[in-house]
């Protein structure tokens, strides 16, 4: 693992700073010498590293979406097996994950209104096709596997399946947002179970 520069740390502990107070505070209403203060540097020395507010708070969405795909490949490379296992444990462990992102969760929303507004809008929206379309990529990976292996039909429409995958973890997760006694891992290993039924090779009948 490549050890980070004396800078890469600094930008990392500021990005890491901003976002606390971003998820706190929300974009409009954060100034950057909130961030200065929760980061315990001067406000100029944020200059340095970012140009503007929303510079920084676009850094601060790459550095959460580079996290969650980091989190999802390590689940994927700690369980071998089958694919349907490797695709459970991924599943596990981005709702796990909602235990620790909880307090930052309402960065999503954030970044959401971000690719909507007229300031942010392109760049935000370039951000999330291509963040999605990774994130679909690393399901489709599991799925082909997993009929290569014959342990899944051959037929499958693998992109479709992929997408509704990470569109249902994304709604579990927002529903968790919403209401605090759901609990987004029990309805992903109930809805696991339905979508690795329709998925598994069934023996040919002779």
């Amino acid at each position: 693992m490549m050890q980070l520069s004396r800078k890469e740390e600094k930008r990392a502990l500021i990005i890491k700073a901003a976002a606390k107070v971003f998820a706190r505070r929300g974009f409009a209403s954060t100034l950057m010498a909130e961030i200065a203060i929760k980061a315990e540097i001067g406000k100029g020395t944020l200059y340095e590293y970012f140009d503007s507010k929303e510079d920084l708070f676009f850094s601060v969405f790459e550095w959460f979406v580079k996290a969650t795909e980091a989190k999802a490949q390590v689940s994927i490379a700690a369980l071998g097996g089958s694919a349907s296992d490797r695709l459970k444990a991924l599943s596990d462990s981005l709702m796990n994950s909602w235990v620790e992102m909880r307090d930052l969760f309402s960065l999503v929303m954030e970044f959401w209104s971000a690719s909507a507004s007229s300031q942010m809008r392109q760049r935000f929206k370039r951000a999330f096709r291509q963040g999605y379309g990774d994130f679909r990529q690393i399901v489709s990976t599991l799925i082909r596997d997993g009929i290569e292996r014959g342990e899944f039909q051959p037929h499958v429409d693998i992109e479709s399946v992929a997408a509704a995958l990470v569109g249902t973890w994304d709604a579990l997760l927002l529903q968790a947002w919403f209401d605090d006694d759901f609990n987004p891992l029990t309805a992903a290993r109930g809805f696991m179970t339905v979508v690795i039924n329709g998925l598994t090779a069934k023996p040919q009948v002779v």
